[in-house]
């Protein structure tokens, strides 16, 4: 099946280092024959992205800052000025203090800048990308996002990342319906908890890890090379019909679920 993206262009959102589901994905979609272009925030993410983006072959990398409006537009203008137009978009983009998703934190007590600023890059971000992103599909496209479990149930230590991917998720398929009509499927992937930098920050990221792992039917967490098989499934034209949807990668971990907070 080699070669099912061939000719497309896509840019990926939140490459962190060889380990982050993005750069998973992005390996996936380069051995379909996709083209990649990489956005990165702050030099020190820009030194540990370029090797990476060198190694699929890629020469498109730049600097965004998904809260900024003129760093973005600057972005967008650096793809349309290269490619002129896009076939899909991969963000990977979250964030929350870390002060806010320790232990023995409470999330009664998330505070008001945390809560904007999470939702801000969490989930606005996305939206703010389909919209420039639209506007360089204009034979259609598909857009992926990355959420996970919390969203849906309590998970120890998630706090407002929780609320800040069910927003995400709403959005993903307010999006679908909105983008829908000019062929452009939006889709997040879910995976279940992965050992990642993103998800060290979380304070209980390990034991999450080890329960998923042992109580999920399949008693095995994701693994990067299934989470890219499926973004090259949503990107590809197989994924045609595919849209508004949250599409789990989790070896069965939201089957199980999770047992009260205390008993982890």
């Amino acid at each position: 099946m080699a070669g099912l993206l061939n000719g497309k262009r896509g840019l990926v959102m939140g490459v962190a280092n060889e380990r982050s589901i993005a750069w998973g994905i992005a390996r996936s979609l380069a051995g379909e024959g996709a083209s990649l272009a990489f956005s990165y925030q702050g030099e020190a993410f820009g030194r540990r992205v370029a090797p990476l983006a060198e190694e699929v072959g890629s020469d498109i990398l730049f600097d965004l800052d998904v809260t900024d409006g003129a760093s973005m537009e600057a972005g967008f203008s650096t793809l349309a000025n290269r490619w002129g137009s896009l076939d899909f978009v991969v963000h990977a983009i979250a964030f929350a203090d870390k002060a806010e998703l320790a232990a023995d934190f409470r999330f009664r007590d998330t505070t008001r800048e945390n809560f904007s600023q999470s939702m801000l890059i969490s989930c606005y971000s996305f939206i703010d990308v389909a919209r420039r992103a639209a506007e360089m599909m204009p034979d259609g496209g598909t857009l992926l996002t990355l959420t996970f479990e919390g969203s849906q149930r309590v998970m120890p230590c998630y706090n407002v990342m929780g609320v800040a991917k069910a927003g995400l998720e709403t959005a993903v398929r307010y999006l679908a319906s909105d983008l829908g009509p000019e062929g452009i499927r939006v889709n997040a992937i879910s995976p279940g908890p992965m050992k990642t930098l993103a998800g060290s920050a979380i304070g209980a990221a390990r034991r999450t890890y080890k329960h998923a792992e042992a109580n999920a039917p399949l008693q095995a967490n994701a693994t990067l090379e299934a989470i890219g098989g499926t973004a090259v499934y949503l990107a590809s034209d197989h994924g045609a019909n595919t849209t508004g949807q949250i599409i789990m990668v989790d070896g069965g971990f939201h089957v199980m679920g999770m047992p009260r907070v205390e008993h982890l």
